[in-house]
């Protein structure tokens, strides 16, 4: 399953941007563990932030495995039959995808006036990123070259 594309919000700071306060927090324990997870487990280790039901962490646990960041697998037999839950995109796969969505999106309805902002806003943040932009964009344009050279031949 592929994941989906995630709401952002402007207020919020780090994977909040993308998921609810729970649902991050349920992520940084499973990106933590990189293994098989129960509710159980989850709610454990949410116990010093607070204590959550486990309905309500179950109800989190299969919407993130709705939107394809974890995966479902059926527990063991009888009375403990614990659904087991896993990270299938790790930390940075998710943020690396859900950030080029938001910038995606953001080009696409706004083009020009986005470029310049995010110019700014690298001058202002962090100059070396902009060296950077300026390295991609000449790869960019060597790529783009190479495909034109390709084309005429």
């Amino acid at each position: 399953m592929k994941m989906k594309q995630v709401g952002y919000r402007m207020q919020e700071e780090g994977v909040n941007r993308f998921l609810g306060s729970l649902e991050s927090r349920i992520m940084e324990l499973m990106w933590e563990s990189e293994d098989w997870m129960n509710v159980h487990q989850l709610r454990e280790g949410l116990k010093e932030e607070y204590d959550y039901s486990v309905n309500t962490i179950m109800t989190v646990l299969n919407r993130l495995a709705d939107k394809g960041i974890i995966k479902k697998q059926a527990g063991g037999r009888g009375r403990s039959k614990l659904a087991q839950f896993k990270v299938v995109v790790s930390r940075e796969a998710f943020i690396k995808e859900q950030t080029r969505n938001v910038t995606e999106g953001l080009v696409k309805d706004f083009g020009e006036v986005i470029v310049a902002h995010m110019i700014d806003v690298l001058e202002e943040v962090d100059p070396q990123l902009l060296q950077k932009v300026e390295l991609k964009l000449q790869e960019a344009k060597q790529r783009n070259q190479h495909e034109k050279n390709s084309k005429s031949s």
